[in-house]
């Protein structure tokens, strides 16, 4: 495996998205663990992450200088390439010129990093940097530039150190996956051979390994991430796996009957029905501040699982389908990362919960769940489903959440999605859906005036649910949708479309 030391970058999980494309295993973590997450996990390399820090800057993020002493090939990436410099006994300070954006890279030396390229050749790379390398520690050698950077790429020779000025990671830079590869295959060895099927292997031993012979209960959405969760339990330990399904009464029209009769008739699990809506609904009554509101459901569900236990011999954990953008996005680590939201899965649940939590689906992306669940078998009625939040609709009616206010989004929902797959749209958008917003408008209907309700449609386009942008879904769709919804809910008289992308904004607008 490769290990990702995070100091701050947008781009850090980008970094972790290529190097398991290059069918490597990764993992990313904070630069206050990463000395022993090193001695830990023993990988094959380190990628020190970019970061919007000045290393020679007071309280600067840093490691331990052992790292570089371990015998283990280090690729510092822009932050993480001044990271490395510096501790090495380098000088990195202001650059006399700042590059953002696109540069020319001239490659001195074309072999490791640089294998396949051109001595002398010229290549576009992304540069994002106010600071650079004014000396580099003696015995180091460049291994290219560019015209503000003159060591734009370098090495250590003896202890296999490099470090590139530019971001590898990014789309602009034009061949940024063969300089990680260079580094994944010929640098540290690594074999492409991290799959899905061997990710299956791997984690069902591990579930195997830390259950025994108890029973676990799995908490199912009938999203894909939860099912998906429960396919790989279920093959893991077969009828010691119970599952059960709320209805929190957040749920789309017809949710709770269609993915009941999926769990059961395609996928022989055991599912429990747990109508506990009432409960939830009550508990949110008057609630407006969205992380309120996540904080109540997940606390609520755990009550509601453990309640649901209580009957049953030998449970000792809890599962849930959580994602790592799910703890990316609700994990503030040191100074680099800023918590963005609490994902139920992580920021809700109470800090004496009696199931322990087992998430086998933590360290994966969207997509590879996607893949995850095609290689076990899991129906695509259920994979191709656009993502749904575990909170519901209770974060896409923003501000106070009541059974009247769920009615009219739930009936504005369904006409986005019946539009969007009369148009064929529905496997070309990552999720698309209605939200229903506290905003009165006046408007005519009927040759008299209204005061009526806003509903915003939202629909983007999105890989891993870490960026997205807003789908350009052609305007006679959007004329239908907004047509649908005003003339058949009654208490909206306003439509109007989201065309935010992610970042700044998120998908959901809770």
């Amino acid at each position: 495996m490769i290990l990702i030391v995070d100091f701050g970058s947008q781009y850090t999980q980008l970094i972790a998205r290529r190097v398991r494309e290059a069918r490597v295993y990764c993992q990313v973590q904070p630069f206050d663990r990463a000395l022993r997450a090193l001695e830990e996990e023993r990988p094959a390399g380190v990628i020190l992450s970019g970061g919007p820090a000045s290393v020679y800057e007071a309280g600067a993020p840093s490691i331990d200088a052992k790292i570089l002493d371990y015998g283990i090939p280090i690729l510092g990436v822009c932050y993480g390439m001044d990271v490395v410099v510096q501790l090495a006994g380098g000088t990195v300070g202001p650059a006399p010129r700042r590059e953002y954006g696109p540069a020319d890279l001239r490659i001195d030396d074309p072999s490791d990093l640089f294998f396949g390229f051109g001595a002398g050749q010229r290549t576009p790379v992304w540069m994002s940097h106010g600071d650079g390398i004014e000396a580099l520690p003696s015995g180091w050698e460049v291994l290219g530039r560019s015209e503000g950077s003159p060591f734009a790429a370098f090495t250590d020779p003896a202890r296999r150190i490099f470090g590139v000025q530019f971001h590898p990671e990014v789309a602009h830079t034009a061949r940024g996956r063969e300089v990680l590869e260079n580094f994944l295959y010929r640098i540290c060895h690594c074999q492409p051979d991290w799959t899905m099927e061997n990710f299956i292997q791997t984690e069902t031993e591990r579930i195997r390994a830390r259950v025994g012979g108890r029973r676990v209960l799995c908490a199912l959405s009938g999203g894909v991430d939860s099912t998906v969760a429960a396919a790989l339990l279920h093959r893991a330990i077969g009828s010691r796996l119970v599952c059960v399904f709320v209805d929190n009464g957040l749920l789309r029209a017809g949710e709770a009957e269609d993915v009941l009769r999926t769990f059961r008739e395609q996928m022989d699990l055991d599912v429990r029905a747990v109508d506990a809506s009432g409960e939830f609904l009550e508990r949110l009554a008057g609630v407006e501040d969205p992380e309120r509101k996540r904080r109540i459901i997940g606390a609520t569900f755990i009550e509601v699982f453990e309640r649901a236990a209580a009957d049953l011999t030998d449970v000792s954990f809890l599962a849930q389908g959580t994602l790592y953008p799910d703890v990316i996005e609700s994990v503030s680590w040191k100074g680099p990362a800023a918590t963005i939201k609490s994902h139920h899965n992580v920021g809700g649940l109470p800090e004496r919960m009696r199931l322990a939590l087992i998430e086998p689906l933590r360290e994966l992306f969207k997509d590879e769940v996607r893949t995850l669940g095609s290689a076990m078998g899991v129906p695509p009625a259920i994979l191709d489903r656009h993502p749904f939040p575990g909170p519901g609709l209770a974060i896409r009616v923003i501000g106070p959440v009541s059974p009247e206010r769920l009615d009219v989004l739930r009936k504005a929902d369904v006409i986005v999605l019946d539009e969007i797959r009369r148009a064929g749209l529905y496997d070309d958008v990552w999720q698309a859906f209605a939200v229903l917003l506290p905003i009165r408008t006046v408007g005519v209907m009927g040759d008299e005036r209204t005061y009526e309700n806003t509903v915003a449609v939202r629909a983007v386009q999105c890989v891993d649910g870490m960026t997205a942008d807003w789908a350009r879904l052609p305007s006679e769709v959007l004329a239908r949708i907004s047509a649908r919804i005003i003339n058949e809910v009654r208490g909206v008289n306003r439509v109007v479309y989201d065309i935010s992308s992610k970042p700044p904004s998120t998908i959901e607008w809770e």
